[in-house]
């Protein structure tokens, strides 16, 4: 802490901005990761068990309730309202052919879920890529106003540089302090969305497909003794 204090002490506006940057850059990736790991514990939990319960509903309705009771993070839910929703009379919607329609709301429904899983991991990324850089930024720095300091006075001992610049180290091991956590929550989180992606994706195709086969005339059945002409 000594040293930390003596390295605000000899640096700059320029140096006191960088080490604030990096708190800054730290703290909004710690909150993040935090809310990452309860929205996403909560979404593969209630997608385990969410899916299994609506298809041992017996009725659309039944499975809806289940949905809505199971689905916190609000991922299928939306996902069995697009494909039941009819659309308005008179659009380019109405118009298109039922397989079509479903395939678009689907879409449109599934992506709005993936993204609210996916939220943050942008600023993950640019954290985990960007510290680093601007930990050894405010190390330059440290070390260039030391050297000038140091130049400035005559009397000149290797006890009076190694001190100011082991100070300006820190803002080195600062960035890859904030870094790196950023950057394994980044991996994590992105085969914890893939999987759930996976399984969002699996639960909207059997929705489109068991749609389709209820909207198939049921099949003829041919008379008793009918023979052929």
């Amino acid at each position: 802490m000594s040293g930390l204090a003596d390295f605000f002490a000899r640096t700059d506006a320029v140096g006191t901005a960088v080490a604030l940057l990096l708190l800054s850059m730290s703290v909004a990736a710690w909150v993040v990761i935090l809310w990452k790991v309860r929205v996403l514990q909560r979404a593969s939990g209630d997608i385990a068990r969410a899916v299994p319960a609506f298809w041992d509903a017996p009725t659309w309705d039944d499975g809806r309730r289940r949905l809505a009771a199971l689905d916190r993070e609000g991922l299928l839910l939306p996902l069995l309202d697009a494909a039941t929703a009819q659309p308005v009379p008179g659009t380019l919607q109405a118009q298109a052919q039922l397989a079509s329609r479903l395939t678009r709301q689907l879409r449109d429904a599934l992506h709005r879920g993936l993204a609210h899983l996916q939220f943050g991991q942008v600023l993950l990324a640019s954290v985990g890529s960007t510290a680093p850089f601007v930990g050894l930024f405010g190390t330059v720095w440290g070390i260039y106003h030391a050297l000038v300091a140091i130049g400035e006075d005559a009397s000149f001992t290797i006890d009076r540089i190694a001190a100011p610049v082991g100070e300006a180290l820190i803002m080195t091991a600062a960035g890859l302090a904030v870094a790196i956590p950023a950057v394994l929550a980044y991996n994590l989180f992105g085969k914890w969305v893939a999987a759930a992606e996976s399984e969002l994706e699996g639960f909207a195709h059997d929705l489109r497909e068991m749609l389709l086969d209820a909207a198939q005339p049921a099949p003829r059945r041919p008379e008793v003794g009918a023979g052929p002409p």
